[in-house]
């Protein structure tokens, strides 16, 4: 039901799609219209997190006729999708580097929702650009700076402050400067399921965010997590995800790749840590859809001097342009 509902959601942001699919779902046949956005609402599918839906229209969005400005309704953080939180603090600050920015780019959480009820709302606006830039991204730098919130709904706010703790038993060995904010949502904005997690990020001196995060076992399914063992475990994947390094964290490696493709005649390169298998798959699509390829050249820890290995990622874009933007 949650891809249905994503189609449902592609329906709406397009005009003149057509889709038809057979009687037993297995086959689908989708002809793209114009993108056109505007002021929509959705309600997704609690099946699956809000990151779901926004992934795919955070590559859709800069290329709409109208400014997006769209209200999501469902699951803000769960353990499958990439949540909410995370999408905002790493992909809108890789959308700015390809000069889609200004007033109008932002994810706001209006209401938090944890699985297997959901009961959240996100609003997203996102501003339409003619053209993007190619980018020259190859120097993480070093980490200055890690920030995070921890988040709790229908449950003690204590079990925030208990995660925030025991995550900075770990980090405050590395570094000083760390702030992790507590969000305890209360009433009509807390959802309808109890549940609590966390999302850190850090930041590096070149404007680099590498994320990580972890949501408690929904209601009634699994064993009951203590929110010290939350705290630690999410504090070690950062600390995997700053191992792997890069310029982009693993969660918005095909969004990167997907925006450089879509750039100028230009030469943009961007220095990834490991591929994950969704990437690799990605790969495959851009070739099959834009007859791009990607030279791939991969640096050893002994090059680079830090983490594990990363592979440097170079393309000419196809020099595509937004036909559909109204010009004023």
């Amino acid at each position: 039901d949650f891809e249905a509902s994503f189609i449902r959601l592609i329906d709406k942001v397009t005009n003149g799609s057509r889709i038809e699919i057979n009687q037993t779902g297995t086959t689908l046949y989708y002809q793209p219209g114009l993108l056109y956005g505007g002021s929509l609402e959705h309600e997704c599918s609690p099946s699956r997190g809000i990151g779901y839906y926004l992934e795919s229209l955070l590559c859709l969005a800069p290329f709409m006729k109208h400014p997006l400005k769209i209200v999501l309704r469902g699951v803000t953080n769960d353990q499958v999708d990439p949540s909410v939180d995370v999408l905002k603090a790493t992909a809108l600050p890789l959308l700015k580097k390809f000069g889609v920015d200004g007033e109008g780019l932002e994810i706001k959480i209006n209401r938090r929702g944890m699985p297997p009820k959901g009961g959240g709302e996100i609003l997203f606006t996102c501003p339409v650009r003619k053209v993007l830039q190619p980018i020259q991204f190859t120097d993480p730098g070093k980490i200055k700076r890690i920030r995070g919130t921890a988040y709790s709904v229908r449950v003690s706010p204590q079990m925030a402050n208990r995660m925030v703790e025991s995550a900075r038993s770990i980090l405050n060995k590395f570094l000083p400067d760390i702030y992790i904010y507590t969000d305890h949502m209360k009433g009509v904005s807390s959802g309808k399921s109890p549940g609590f997690g966390m999302c850190l990020t850090a930041e590096t001196i070149n404007g680099t965010i590498l994320s990580a995060e972890l949501a408690s076992n929904p209601q009634g399914q699994g064993e009951a997590v203590l929110p010290e063992e939350l705290g630690q475990n999410c504090a070690k994947l950062l600390l995997e995800e700053i191992y792997r390094g890069g310029c982009v964290d693993s969660t918005n490696q095909s969004l990167a790749l997907l925006l450089m493709t879509l750039g100028q005649r230009d030469v943009s390169k961007v220095l990834l840590g490991p591929l994950s298998p969704y990437t690799i798959e990605f790969l495959r699509h851009l070739r099959s859809f834009f007859q791009i390829m990607f030279k791939i050249e991969t640096k050893t820890p002994e090059e680079e001097h830090v983490g594990g290995e990363k592979v440097l990622m170079t393309c000419v874009g196809i020099g595509f342009s937004n036909l559909s933007k109204t010009i004023r």
